[in-house]
């Protein structure tokens, strides 16, 4: 097995690699090839699959730990937008049951309301586009681990909190040296494709079959006007206008066939 390239240094080679990706896009066309069909087949598959266990009795608990990876983008979301626009974050909470809570004083409402489904929805779409790459993955792992380190930093210190958080670093870590991080790719491309329609999957769920009144659209529709279930259309149409940009500028990106990844 070939030595782990050093966080700095995979994180620079990306950057260049994007920034080439960037200055040839005019030129390339966006034909999908061999390596490509198969990640959209993956990602196509990994759509039907959750959407079909999300709502099948007792075979969405398969979901529960991927779940509580998602639920912690979205809180990280709201904790991240808070302290940007000048809030403060108490803590971070992560249930099974209810999902997730932040607590946090100050900021400005308009952004952090929206924050946590559009915020995981990016999160999702960057990485899909790194889960159709294998070295751009285990930059996206990196990534991944600072960012759910961050959360349990900031989270109550619940039992359910740190071990979803713990297990999942470890999930990265494991998957990192298996085939090279091929199978890395797969898991970080199944997180991606989680993360951006978690918003579709939930907003469903408090607004249309359970109608619960401390969702978020519910809270922003209460501060800022219109219909809870109006502000949820509009935030599940984004996340998925936003996952496609994310499989689009994978395609172009990564051309690579699966031996030269």
């Amino acid at each position: 097995m070939a030595p782990l390239p050093s966080a700095q240094n995979d994180v620079a080679i990306l950057t260049r690699r994007a920034l080439m990706a960037g200055s040839d896009l005019s030129r390339r066309d966006l034909t999908v090839k061999g390596a490509q069909g198969v990640t959209l087949g993956v990602i196509a598959a990994y759509v039907v699959g959750i959407a079909i266990l999300w709502n099948i009795p007792y075979l969405h608990y398969i979901l529960w730990p991927f779940k509580m990876l998602v639920i912690a983008f979205h809180e990280f979301s709201h904790a991240i937008t808070a302290c940007c626009t000048g809030g403060r974050v108490e803590s971070i909470s992560l249930d099974p049951r209810e999902g997730g809570v932040t607590h946090m004083r100050g900021g400005i409402g308009a952004i952090t309301l929206p924050a946590g489904y559009l915020g995981s929805s990016l999160i999702g779409a960057l990485l899909t586009f790194c889960g159709f790459d294998t070295f751009a993955s285990k930059v996206a792992s990196i990534v991944l681990g600072v960012c759910f380190l961050l959360t349990l930093w900031w989270g109550k210190k619940d039992w359910l909190t740190i071990f979803t958080i713990l297990a999942a670093v470890g999930l990265l870590v494991a998957f990192w040296f298996i085939s090279h991080g091929q199978a890395l790719r797969f898991v970080v491309l199944f997180i991606g494709v989680m993360s951006s329609l978690y918003s579709v999957w939930d907003i469903c769920d408090d607004l249309i079959w359970r109608k619960v009144n401390t969702s978020d659209a519910t809270q922003f529709a209460k501060r800022y006007g219109g219909s809870s279930q109006c502000w949820g259309v509009i935030w599940s149409i984004i996340s998925v206008v936003i996952m496609a940009a994310g499989i689009v500028a994978g395609i172009a990106a990564f051309p690579e066939t699966s031996e030269q990844q």
